[in-house]
């Protein structure tokens, strides 16, 4: 890996990280009963598990700031980014719309001062190259990426914070990942995470 790699700490898109096989399980209405669910900045634990299925760029977002000494609750940044259109919220279905990255890349530029570019047709060997350019990749993938040995029904659909790569290997945080080895610093060989990689993401430089 590269000595340039970001030693971003890792945040879970729930505030207990250990809660994701119980949300896979039940759905959102397990988030109800996270203890921790005030340190979102949500006003509810209905609001707290409404966003917290939705927020994994925000969970990026978040390892990204404290990367430079900066905390912040997901909820508030759901919040501030939906003000910029990066999430759309239908109240009537309580259904949420995003990360749209156009509007993300607008909220952390101005809001953060950090330089984001959105990249697609990336190919997975690429990333190495991006590092090189960039702090960080927020990389597109889906979430099954848990379970690198299961063939994922699709591409894409989730976010990751890839903080290291070379052409054979790719290290990322995981905001729901289900255990430590699939959480924090996550290494894959490259042809691995290809299959879950949708060849598209935010390239970040702080």
């Amino acid at each position: 890996m590269t000595d340039r790699a970001l030693q971003a700490p890792y945040f879970s898109q729930w505030e207990t990280a250990s809660m994701t096989l119980s949300v896979l399980d039940h759905g959102a209405r397990a988030l109800l009963a996270d203890p921790l669910w005030q340190q979102s900045g949500a006003e509810t634990p209905e609001e707290y598990a409404r966003w917290a299925v939705n927020i994994c760029g925000m969970a990026c977002l978040k390892m990204i700031l404290a990367a430079r000494g900066e905390h912040h609750r997901t909820i508030d940044l759901a919040r501030g980014c939906t003000a910029f259109g990066g999430y759309v919220v239908n109240d009537e279905d309580q259904s949420i719309k995003g990360l749209i990255y156009a509007p993300f890349v607008a909220y952390v530029g101005e809001i953060f001062d950090l330089k984001a570019e959105i990249t697609t047709n990336l190919p997975t060997t690429g990333i190495a190259g991006i590092l090189e350019r960039n702090s960080v990749f927020i990389a597109s993938v889906n979430s099954q990426i848990r379970w690198p040995d299961r063939e994922p029904p699709s591409r894409g659909g989730h976010l990751v914070l890839v903080t290291a790569a070379t052409p054979e290997t790719i290290r990322f945080h995981n905001p729901s990942g289900h255990d430590e080895a699939s959480q924090a610093d996550v290494e894959l060989p490259v042809a691995v995470f290809d299959r879950f990689f949708a060849n598209r993401g935010i390239a970040v430089t702080l």
